[in-house]
């Protein structure tokens, strides 16, 4: 596995552990604390051919309005497949026309899908290059490589997320590994954008969010690493411009600084900043720029370790995870007037790695994620509320 794949899975960790922290902020500014705001029902699942070993199983990444949600799943052979689980309960694995299959291979996880269940993601070929791949609601596959990527291994391109009108959010590995980003249209024309003051040396460049990284009016989320490595967060509006954010107290060592996590329809972004101990913190950013910074009850305060926002819905609902003392995770969800309610699956491991990791959350409230058993395989879930019983709440 190469450095850039590594990281990106790096990241992608920490933005599992992103939401919590939302929660703890609103309570710090006096708003209630809740551990149980209304009562939930825990559904689990597991991809039909998830392997069963430590590091393999199946993961939930996000959720859209109908209660549909996109995941993948990892195989005994440790191939990465996709996994579409529908309100029904349906599960339907898919791979990516041209996907290796040998371990660390096949379609890459964090894809995104729209509200029509067109999905878009990236897959592993059998060189180890990275292509991206939309796939729609038939199931029929569209294959595509930004103009930005390279061609050797560990480099290449793939999409991230994809809003309602098929406007694809991706990134590309250039030549040098140095990364951009890239929007491309349903008639397969590319934008390809850096932030201001992204480096341009190998591992440094321009990441958007993934899942939730787009909206529908096409405003954009993501970070990028300076010339030093340091970590800021970016929002490019739809008409192009791009702000830099840096929440307040965040440190821009190395691998340091602020990840901005997701958008919503208002343009209210969540996500997390490093402080110069290496702690993380959460923080919400209205579209006028105000920020919001939270620590979560709970959370260990060492490096690497804190609180992280993960999603945020339209309704302003956040979730994620916070990390305690020995290094497991915990579920949270946090209610735009600051109740927050903390949940675990309830066979998840209690050890360093494992427990519960909110992903994604829609509109009506369903919250979809994975928890690590303590056996170290992964499975996913739907948390729902109780109250709603509608299509996919009654499943």
């Amino acid at each position: 596995m190469t450095n850039h794949i590594a990281f990106c899975q790096f990241c992608s960790a920490l933005r599992r552990k992103a939401a919590l922290v939302l929660c703890l902020a609103l309570c710090m500014l006096g708003l209630g604390l809740s551990a149980n705001a209304q009562k939930h029902r825990i559904v689990t699942f597991d991809a039909p051919d998830a392997g069963t070993g430590a590091g393999q199983g199946t993961t939930a990444v996000g959720i859209i309005p109908d209660g549909s949600i996109l995941g993948y799943y990892v195989d005994a052979d440790g191939v990465y497949h996709g996994l579409l689980r529908t309100p029904d309960g349906r599960m339907t694995e898919f791979e990516a026309p041209g996907a290796g299959t040998r371990a660390g291979q096949g379609v890459q996880p964090w894809p995104g899908m729209n509200s029509m269940r067109m999905i878009v993601g990236s897959y592993w070929d059998t060189n180890n290059v990275i292509h991206g791949f939309l796939r729609a609601r038939d199931g029929k596959f569209t294959t595509f490589d930004a103009p930005c990527a390279g061609t050797s291994t560990g480099l290449g391109s793939g999409g991230f997320s994809i809003n309602s009108a098929g406007l694809v959010l991706g990134a590309c590995m250039d030549a040098n590994n140095v990364h951009h980003s890239f929007l491309r249209t349903s008639d397969n024309k590319y934008t390809i954008f850096d932030a201001p003051g992204a480096g341009s040396t190998s591992g440094q460049g321009t990441w958007p969010d993934t899942f939730a990284g787009i909206n529908d009016a096409g405003a954009v989320v993501g970070f990028f690493l300076d010339s030093s490595y340091g970590v800021h967060g970016f929002v490019r509006s739809q008409d192009g411009v791009i702000t830099t954010i840096d929440a307040p107290g965040a440190s821009t060592g190395v691998w340091l600084g602020t990840y901005a996590g997701a958008i919503n329809p208002k343009g209210t972004i969540t996500g997390y900043y490093s402080d110069a101990s290496g702690v993380f913190h959460g923080f919400v950013r209205i579209a006028q720029g105000r920020f919001t910074i939270f620590d979560v009850p709970g959370a260990a305060a060492g490096f690497w370790l804190g609180t992280f926002p993960e999603d945020i819905n339209p309704a302003g609902v956040i979730v994620g995870n916070y990390v305690d003392e020995n290094g497991a995770n915990h579920g949270f969800e946090c209610s735009p007037d600051g109740e927050i309610a903390e949940f675990d699956v309830v066979t998840a491991g209690t050890g360093s790695g494992q427990g519960t990791v909110p992903y994604g959350i829609n509109p009506a409230g369903a919250i979809t994620g994975s928890y690590v058993d303590s056996n170290g395989v992964s499975h996913g879930f739907l948390r729902i509320p109780e109250a709603d019983r509608g299509d996919f709440f009654s499943r």
